[in-house]
């Protein structure tokens, strides 16, 4: 029998509030095997752990559960506490009774029966722990960003430039993702492009990185460290060594879609390169627009294309890469225009997204920077702008605040009226979210120097009646139904996830939350990690952000990603499953139910990938043979543990 010890924390009043645990610490003292066992008010605190390293030394512990709260907290804090002691750290288990038991009840004496319940039940556990060492595996030094947005770029640099090779995939033609379509960006009102494009540049120079541009992620197996990657690059039909940007081409193309850059607010030919400033600067072929290609069906571009750039015959092609860390940086769109048919979206020309009125305002836009209507290009005298369009309505549409909308409204009545000196900006609102460096006073800015006129209600009603725009609302401060006769509406649409991401978490194995943004692993502690080892999150693809903000958290991603690729050696967890082969029927049920597919069949028999396991036991208890166990969480452990729990 093992000589164990018991610690039991305080954890201030979180514990001791609801549970008695100088009562626990006497009940624990007289469980089978327990040779030692106290409380302590802060046992993760320096002087409660050198209490633990005291009581293994004096009392020749050789196991120990410490009564605290959850291991995802505190489980590595301890273990190597009892490691400097000299003990192996798989000899140490933690009963959570905090989250599972001080937090849910009120009444001291349940929960401190609970408490104790607990305890014995980690004792037990510990008392046929085996002694464990970790499992080392190599690491692949390469980096896999996923998305060319300013999340994507920034992480990717920062990779590139602590030594790294990085793949960058853009599913689009060109790097930029949104912020390469505003005008200016809040709260200092610099142009988007002029401090974006140095960065785009410097990708598609930079010796370390490798950019796949128009391409999608097909494929991923493998685990942190060692993650292979089938890439699929889709034909542009145009070589870019070839091409010399005369455009000569698109004014053959007798094909005439909406421009994706310009939300719709300009066409495009069938052949085109989004934006001037395009990374990598060359013309793509749109298939889905192109009359046909398999037989030919125009021919134009290539007829008038001196360097002969165009090329029908390009295929699809898979890259394979192997790479050591992944950052998805996936970004976001604007929430369906067509889910907002309440305000005329889709049904009035003059009625936009704040996107659309970005490519008004915009010197590179479809009418260079000046503000006129749609429908017939005149310059509006007054413009409403509504916030809140789709987001904090769990009723119908978004249930979260998206975060930024408060800001770039602000920005574009600011803009609007450097634009239209002699125009009204009136802004309903349910109230204002400024929370950043210097939001505030930008709020106050379109207030006080532009004239905004911010109208605390929501809109009922947008119509249209001669050659105007009505708009129905009320202003709740005043108690008044306001109609306002606007030449512009401009809705402050909701972010939402970009389309395809939840197919791409889907591959990746990454959780997605209730509003379908990609799942940290943890809110506070690890905001840029998800659940699966070795992949980060960045920017707007985990939740609504600001350019500031997801700058910044691409960065903690990168630099989470260089802790990993800047070591020759992962370590992992060896509490994982192992396959008695002399049981094993080779059946297969494992393989099918292992969620991290970990287990495979060879030569007739299951067999586990260490690095891939979990240790979660969905295949222990699976198998119909019991050929199948976790290690430290055997059966017989399992068995042990409910017999303390209850009460045996």
């Amino acid at each position: 029998m093992k000589r164990t010890g018991v610690f039991i924390c305080h954890c201030g009043i979180n514990i001791a509030g609801t549970v008695d645990v100088k009562k626990v610490a006497k009940e624990l003292s007289n469980h089978t095997g327990v040779v030692h066992s106290e409380e302590y008010i802060y046992m993760c605190s320096d002087p409660g752990q050198n209490l633990i390293i005291e009581a293994i030394k004096e009392n020749q512990l050789d196991s120990v559960v410490v009564a605290c709260c959850s291991p995802t907290l505190h489980e590595t804090t301890f273990r190597n506490t009892v490691k400097s002691a000299g003990i192996n750290p798989f000899q140490c288990e933690i009963a959570n009774i905090r989250e599972q038991c001080s937090w849910v009840h009120k009444d001291m004496e349940k929960a401190t029966e609970k408490a104790i319940k607990l305890t014995k039940s980690a004792v037990e556990r510990v008392h046929r722990n085996e002694s464990l060492d970790p499992i080392s595996i190599p690491v692949t030094r390469r980096a896999l960003v996923v998305g060319g947005g300013i999340a994507g770029i920034q992480s990717a640099l920062d990779l590139a430039n602590s030594g790294y090779e990085v793949i960058l995939v853009e599913r689009s033609p060109s790097i930029g993702g949104h912020m390469i379509q505003l005008s200016e960006t809040f709260p200092t009102l610099d142009c988007s492009q002029c401090i974006l494009t140095p960065k785009m540049v410097e990708v598609s120079k930079h010796p370390k990185i490798k950019l796949l541009t128009y391409s999608e992620i097909q494929d991923i197996s493998g685990y942190v460290g060692n993650f292979k990657v089938k890439i699929l690059k889709k034909p542009t039909y145009v070589d870019p060594d070839k091409c010399t940007l005369c455009d000569e081409c698109t004014k053959v193309c007798p094909v005439v879609v909406p421009n994706e850059f310009d939300l719709g607010l300009t066409g495009r030919r069938a052949v085109y390169m989004p934006f001037p400033q395009a990374i990598p600067a060359t013309y793509t072929l749109d298939i889905k627009s192109c009359p046909g290609l398999l037989p030919i069906a125009c021919g134009k571009c290539a007829d008038v294309c001196e360097p002969e750039a165009i090329d029908y015959d390009m295929k699809p092609e898979i890259v394979e890469e192997e790479v050591g860390a992944i950052i998805v940086a996936t970004g976001f769109d604007l929430y369906d225009k067509e889910l907002m048919a309440e305000y005329g979206h889709g049904k009035y020309a003059d009625v936009l997204d704040g996107l659309q009125f970005e490519r008004l305002c915009s010197a590179s836009g479809p009418t260079t920077g000046k503000i006129l209507r749609p429908s017939d290009h005149k310059e509006p005298k007054e413009v409403v702008f509504i916030q809140c369009v789709g987001s904090r309505d769990p009723e119908l549409h978004c249930a979260y605040c998206s975060k930024i909308c408060c800001m770039y409204t602000a920005k574009h009545a600011m803009l609007y009226k450097h634009h239209v000196p002699d125009g009204q900006a009136y802004i309903f609102y349910i109230d204002i979210r400024s929370g950043g460096k210097g939001y505030e006073e930008f709020v106050q800015r379109a207030v006080e120097e532009d004239g905004a006129l911010y109208l605390r209600g929501k809109v009922s009603k947008i119509f249209e009646d001669k050659g105007k725009i009505k708009v129905w609302g009320v202003d709740t401060l005043s108690g008044k139904d306001i109609e306002i006769d606007a030449d512009m509406v401009v809705l402050a649409t909701a972010m939402r996830p970009s389309e395809g991401a939840e197919e791409l978490a889907k591959k990746l194995k990454i959780a997605l939350d209730k509003d379908g943004f990609l799942s940290e692993a943890h809110p506070k502690l690890r905001p840029v990690e998800s659940v699966t080892p070795g992949m980060f999150l960045a920017g707007a693809a985990q939740a609504p952000k600001d350019i500031p903000e997801a700058v910044a958290q691409a960065s903690g991603a990168a630099a989470k990603a260089i802790a990993i690729l800047s070591q020759e050696r992962l370590f992992h967890a060896p509490t994982v499953a192992k396959v008695n082969v002399n049981l094993c029927t080779g059946c297969g049920m494992c393989v099918h139910v292992c969620p991290y597919d970990s287990l495979s069949l060879k030569d007739g028999k299951a067999e586990v990938n260490e690095v891939l396991c979990e240790g979660c036991g969905t295949c222990s208890a699976t198998c119909l043979r019991a050929a199948i166990e976790v290690k430290n969480l055997t059966p017989l452990q399992v068995n042990e543990m409910i017999g303390a729990s209850l009460g045996g």
